[in-house]
């Protein structure tokens, strides 16, 4: 695996291939913008998606799938709502037998299909992986520690994956719990925009303490009923991503949650962005899920409410706050 393609060259992506071409991997990256492929292959930068920052001389950019499609390793890093569409167009071009690592982090909308159940439907026959984790793109571009999960049902294929991507300042913790990875990389960019909004709202850290604990137990709650595992929301994938996400104006979900608190308005927050805040597509995915079902996640359910039908955010605080008392532990 030392011919590898990103797809997709946003920050993360970005981010990941300069972390690949520095460790002497053959890293190409996929834009869909030209002048991003122009800015990579000529100034060896990518100053749309992350700015301010020289890439590694080797990296090359393409806009062609077929050109990308050739490689031994295939890392997915569009937006969660655009790989349905992304990866059937790279389908075509695929050889049999690559592997494809999902690192985009959300739930589809329409469908509610988590990226593995995406990816298995557009590319059946490709083997899969999950990586996900607390995970800064500028910082992992810079080289500085990070640990990451990477969850792949095949144990031999999860270490073929973490040799060829693994560094001594980028270190992957394999799991076989591919839908536990994907709940907490999900769930916990909804509990970062309510983090933000306790921020840009000036409620305090107790506050913020509260909603990240109450969150997890949302967040452990719909990964239980997906089928996947407590320890590994208590792990890199979950736990860990939570923490870094939650408290941190570096988190696009996060700022967008303190810009909101402050009282901007969404519209005009996302008229001035080119990175996409993950939570606010997939906050509409997990309500609208378990709407129709005997299944709490007061959390999320809010914050759909502020994000997609203009609820007031002080009367959605004064609800929350007046819920009625409960067990901690449910």
């Amino acid at each position: 695996m030392k011919k590898i393609t990103v797809i997709g060259a946003g920050a993360w992506g970005t981010a990941l291939a300069q972390l690949l071409a520095a460790s002497g991997r053959k890293t190409q990256i996929w834009a869909r913008e030209d002048e991003v492929v122009e800015a990579v292959n000529k100034d060896h930068a990518n100053p749309l998606f992350l700015p301010d920052f020289p890439l590694h001389g080797d990296l090359r950019a393409t806009s062609d799938l077929a050109e990308a499609a050739a490689a031994e390793l295939i890392l997915a890093v569009t937006p969660a709502q655009f790989l349905r569409p992304v990866m059937a167009d790279l389908a075509a071009h695929m050889k049999p037998g690559v592997p494809v690592v999902i690192c985009a982090k959300g739930i589809e909308k329409d469908s509610f299909a988590l990226m593995s159940e995406v990816l298995s439907e557009t590319m059946p026959e490709a083997p899969q992986a999950v990586l996900s984790g607390p995970t800064f793109a500028i910082e992992v571009a810079k080289g500085l520690p990070t640990a990451v999960t990477l969850a792949c049902a095949d144990e031999d294929l999860g270490e073929r994956i973490m040799a060829a991507i693994g560094q001594p300042h980028f270190r992957p913790y394999w799991t076989d719990d591919v839908i536990g990875a994907q709940i907490g990389g999900a769930v916990k960019n909804v509990l970062a925009i309510a983090c933000g909004i306790v921020e840009g709202r000036a409620l305090g850290d107790n506050a913020r303490a509260a909603l990240m604990t109450r969150g997890l137990a949302e967040m452990m709650r719909y990964g239980a009923m997906h089928g996947g595992r407590a320890e590994t929301l208590m792990g890199l994938s979950g736990l860990g991503d939570l923490a870094l996400t939650c408290n941190s104006d570096q988190s696009r979900n996060m700022s967008l949650g303190i810009e909101l608190g402050e009282g901007r308005r969404m519209e005009d927050i996302l008229a001035e962005r080119r990175s996409v805040a993950e939570g606010a597509h997939t906050v509409s995915a997990i309500a609208d899920h378990v709407s129709p079902m005997d299944f709490e996640m007061p959390i999320c359910t809010a914050m759909d409410g502020v994000l997609n039908y203009m609820a007031d955010i002080d009367a959605t605080i004064k609800g929350m706050l007046e819920r009625p008392y409960r067990a901690e532990q449910g």
